[in-house]
């Protein structure tokens, strides 16, 4: 086996995307009729006349864009409402009910609206005059009707009589081309009470739900538009103003079950004291301090002291606990040569019941008084299916603080509570986080894993472990003595471990510690089907950490790590070993990043997306992508066979996904690659963002590369060798002298 090794000294280069884009672009699939504008004009004036009759509770109005396609950002409106800041006007995005088409709210001042009426009015009125009612893409892009300044061409229409300019003009008409309808979106009627995000309309909550009615308090109030109501203020709400409601759910949430098979044993066994063992945070139940390994554990009992506690309560947390620190010796199939781990556990929940309300805020404190802790564990999980529009208000709040704070958390993916619910529940759709689904020994999918996607894209869970079944289950401490157990609850401890043995043992960043795990899981599987993808995620983890930290004796695994500031980040000193000038591997590549997200903006929730691009370096300086990705090229538009769609981008290539894996498909016969001028490798890291261009400045990635030899030989000490040469510093992943120089840079030392 070879050690993985982590590639230092030589840091990505920042580079400015080249030039301003190609200007407005049309649909191709649409021709812009005088019939068309007509009924928009129509449909904004009745919204117009809606918001001037409403006595609503802000100044301001909502409007909703029903869009023909699933758009890139360059193809969202830029001429009408607030032209080019049109899209910092987006205050919500969902997909319709077929999930083939863009629905997207936006906030704007009524003056706003009365432009893009006129602005539709004029537009009507040249289209009539120039384009005899009606334009497509091939007039659109016709220089010799619109003229090219660069090239010195004169148009034959000319718009000096008119009141609107041609990019003005044409910006309209591509805005049009991707519009089906205008809507007041209205939203959808709780009875209970709920966790409600409302659309962000410049106004202080307080001052929003106290000029609807409605007293609130600022303890219901989760961060920015999320609020707590209960029966009577969701009654007032929607009947007031259901405009205002962008999301909601039920918020009483019952824990995900989990089966639990009585056979207790008194006595159980003895554990030295903890040492150095870095510490794992727990977010569960309660935890009984009387079970064997109790020094092992640092107990914050967070529930209010006037709710009764039942000896239920302390089962599921202490469970959890007891696979952190002892697992691998209650459950010797499963020993994973990490050891043991100490433990941090805060006790939130007391029975199958819970405001998760209160907890979300409560993790909020948690995560900010513990900063020394790297790895959260959190097993509770609702009973109640994600929303395919929206990201549920626990998930975001997870995301959040791991995009704002070091740490990573690891979600168990839920169960079902009965066979009527299939998809996952909140947390586990937290896209930050490890969200991890269970299965059987023989590593298929058990009886009560609830499957993904979230938001109808994400790969949610992330990866699978084994969580118990029938076929053999897990052995866990409970307060009253060893217990065979079933559930997500119990798998998602052992990728704890894992990410700490990776993180506070190998001193490894979070981004490539979620890199590595998803990539030992993926392995070389190119193209998982979507129902394989939704119950089992990347893949089933390996057991023993020595198969994620080392490779087969054919492969080299290299990581690298760094920064992203600007539009392309890239290195091209990747010295891969030739062999009679041509290179006889196959490769592939596993990236992630934390990025900022935006609840509100729906199913468009990740703000920056970073892609991939890793392969031989062409003569003409450009990479020969190992999965011949096309995106975010610098002359991506300037030819048709470039041009990629968006849904097409997202299904080929995961964009916006913060988990990238591309992937050469191993093939029965395999020849060398021939190589370049230059006989290095590269990897550029391409930045974009939907909204604020500094929502991507300072996202730190990490990626694991893996070089697989087609003729089965070593070639690892060769690959060593070029890099040194190349300037970089090479570390091998040796787990005993990781865990030595763990334990040196711990030790006490007394002073005399």
């Amino acid at each position: 086996m070879n050690n993985v090794l982590e590639l230092k000294g030589k840091r990505f280069v920042q580079a400015s995307k080249s030039g301003n884009g190609g200007g407005a672009a049309m649909n191709s699939k649409k021709v812009v009729t005088s019939e068309q504008l007509i009924k928009l004009q129509s449909k904004m004036s009745q919204i117009k006349e809606f918001w001037k009759l409403e006595k609503k509770p802000f100044d301001g109005i909502l409007i909703s864009v029903h869009y023909n396609k699933i758009v890139a950002k360059s193809n969202r409106i830029s001429g009408l409402f607030e032209g080019n800041n049109s899209n910092s006007a987006i205050v919500g995005a969902k997909f319709n009910e077929a999930k083939d088409k863009h629905i997207i709210t936006y906030f704007l001042d009524i003056t706003d609206l009365e432009q893009s009426i006129d602005l539709l009015s004029i537009t009507n009125y040249v289209l009539n005059a120039k384009f005899q009612g009606s334009i497509n893409k091939q007039t659109f892009d016709d220089e010799k009707i619109f003229g090219n300044e660069k090239k010195k061409i004169t148009g034959t229409v000319q718009f000096d009589n008119f009141s609107i300019n041609k990019s003005a003009f044409k910006q309209v008409i591509a805005d049009v081309s991707y519009i089906d309808d205008f809507e007041i979106e209205m939203g959808t009627r709780q009875i209970k009470q709920s966790i409600v995000t409302v659309y962000d309309t410049r106004t202080d909550t307080k001052m929003l739900f106290k000029n609807i009615g409605i007293d609130i308090l600022s303890s219901r109030i989760l961060d920015n538009q999320t609020v707590f109501l209960d029966e009577n203020q969701l009654a007032l709400l929607f009947e007031k103003a259901p405009y205002l409601v962008s999301m909601s759910t039920v918020d009483l949430a019952e824990l995900s079950p989990d089966d639990f098979i009585e056979e207790y044993q008194q006595g159980m066994m003895y554990i030295p004291s903890p040492t150095i063992e870095p510490t794992i945070g727990v977010i569960d139940t309660l935890f009984d301090k009387r079970v064997y390994f109790n020094e092992w554990v640092d107990y914050y009992d967070l529930v209010d002291e006037i709710i009764p506690k039942s000896a239920n309560d302390y089962r599921h947390g202490t469970a959890v606990s007891s696979l952190i620190v002892d697992g691998a010796r209650l459950n010797p199939w499963l020993d994973d040569g990490c050891g043991r781990f100490r433990v941090r556990h805060f006790g939130v929940a007391g029975g199958s019941t819970f405001s998760s309300f209160t907890i979300t805020k409560q993790i909020k404190k948690i995560i900010a008084n513990n900063k020394d802790i790297k790895v959260w564990n959190i097993s509770l999980g609702s009973n109640q299916e994600v929303n395919d529009n929206f990201i549920s208000a626990e998930a975001a709040i997870l995301d959040q603080i791991q995009y704002e704070n070091d740490v990573i958390f690891v979600v168990a993916g839920t169960n079902k509570p009965n066979n009527n619910i299939v998809k996952i529940g909140s947390p586990a759709d937290s896209i930050n986080s490890m969200v991890v689904n269970a299965v059987t020994k023989n590593g298929l999918s058990t009886k009560y894993a609830r499957k993904g996607l979230a938001l109808s894209f994400f790969a949610k869970p992330d990866v699978s472990y084994y969580g118990g079944s029938e076929e053999r289950y897990i052995k866990v401490c409970e307060p009253l003595g060893a217990a065979n157990v079933a559930g997500t609850s119990f798998a998602a401890p052992w990728i704890a471990r894992k990410l700490s043995f990776l993180i506070d043992i190998l001193g490894l960043n979070r981004e490539i510690a979620k890199s590595m795990i998803i990539d030992a899981a993926r392995d070389w599987n190119e193209n998982p089907t979507p129902e394989e993808v939704a119950l089992y995620g990347h893949g089933v983890v390996p057991i023993k950490i020595g198969d994620i930290v080392q490779s087969k004796d054919d492969e080299i695994k290299f990581l690298v790590s760094d920064v992203s500031e600007k539009w392309n980040t890239y290195n091209y000193h990747f010295p891969i070993p030739l062999k009679d000038d041509k290179y006889p591997y196959i490769a592939r590549a596993t990236m992630c990043y934390f990025p900022i997200c935006d609840r509100t903006q729906g199913v468009d929730y990740t703000n920056t997306e970073l892609n991939l691009h890793f392969g031989r370096i062409k003569d003409d300086g450009k990479i020969n992508e190992i999965n011949n990705d096309k995106q975010n090229q610098d002359d991506t538009l300037s030819t048709e066979k470039n041009y990629l769609l968006e849904g097409e981008a997202r299904h080929r290539f995961r964009k916006w996904d913060n988990v990238k894996y591309v992937v050469e498909k191993p093939k029965d016969r395999m020849s060398p690659k021939k190589s370049y001028n230059n006989k290095n490798w590269g990897m550029e890291i391409k930045t974009n963002n939907r909204l604020d261009p500094k929502d991507g400045m300072g996202i730190r990635f990490g990626v694991i590369v893996t070089i697989k030899e087609i003729n089965g030989i070593n070639r690892i000490d060769e690959f060593i060798k070029n890099c040194t040469l190349n300037g970089w510093l090479v570390n091998k992943l040796d787990i005993q002298t990781r865990i030595s120089i763990n334990e040196k840079v711990n030790e006490e030392i007394e002073f005399e």
